[in-house]
């Protein structure tokens, strides 16, 4: 008898516990590629909800969003596009969230390339976003400023536009390309295997992250909640942790 109370307290326990994690909400998170590290750690530490993620570049992402996609936060490595689904009315107002810097990615222990303008030489294979994708934009901005000539000649050598900062990254860490643009905190996700390369201070282009709650979102509190923390709390933690920076500056 004994022994049989024992495993019915022990079966309720089991069924207790069972029924806290059902009680806790799934939080989807549609995420710009380059979030991945940082958004994976902080979703270890957040409280209110199991958090899933779909990381991809965030025009894709976007475009989902505007095809009834329905998320419950949308963070972009711009602050373009949610401040557009914000003018469509599909999602709450946008918040600024943390900055990052593009740099040129080689890998680890090559030598072709060692500055910007090395990539315009000939046979220089390159791999960037496409310019639909905040990185691929940011790209276009940099090559804008140093003018048209030399523009049209790393342009020439750019073998591969990929739908994301990860796709980039992929390309210089296999050695399928000498170079590529990527932001400072995939060189530092990479664990040794690109050295990044400094774009001056001239060239390089303002880095922003905006967030911004899905309309319709079926927990409503646990996403404003998440971009919250984004802004101080774990998520700042976070960020800083994968090497990205305050949004103010300093």
């Amino acid at each position: 008898m004994r022994n049989l109370v024992r495993i019915g307290v022990a079966a309720l326990l089991v069924l207790a516990g069972c029924g806290g994690d059902d009680e806790q909400p799934q939080l989807r998170v549609s995420a710009a590629a380059s979030l991945k590290t940082a958004f994976e750690d902080y979703g270890k530490s957040f409280p209110d909800a199991r958090v899933a993620y779909s990381f991809a570049g965030s025009d894709e992402l976007a475009a989902q969003i505007r095809k009834g996609g329905r998320p419950d936060v949308f963070a972009a490595a711009n602050t373009k596009l949610p401040s557009q689904l914000h003018d469509e009315d599909l999602v709450e107002q946008p918040v600024t969230f943390a900055a990052n810097r593009l740099v040129l990615a080689v890998p680890a222990n090559s030598t072709r390339v060692k500055s910007l303008g090395d990539l315009a030489q000939d046979g220089v294979r390159i791999a960037a976003g496409s310019a639909s994708v905040p990185v691929g934009s940011y790209t276009r901005d940099v090559l804008a400023r140093m003018g048209p000539g030399t523009a049209r000649r790393i342009e020439r050598n750019i073998r591969s536009n990929e739908p994301d900062v990860s796709g980039v990254v992929g390309k210089v860490a296999q050695g399928a390309v000498d170079a590529g643009f990527v932001y400072v905190t995939d060189v530092l996700a990479a664990q040794g295997r690109l050295r990044a390369i400094a774009i001056p201070e001239r060239l390089s282009p303002r880095v922003l992250y905006g967030v911004a709650v899905v309309r319709g979102t079926d927990h409503p509190d646990a996403a404003r909640s998440f971009v919250s923390g984004l802004v101080r709390g774990n998520g700042v933690e976070a960020l800083t942790r994968a090497g990205f920076e305050s949004p103010q500056g300093g």
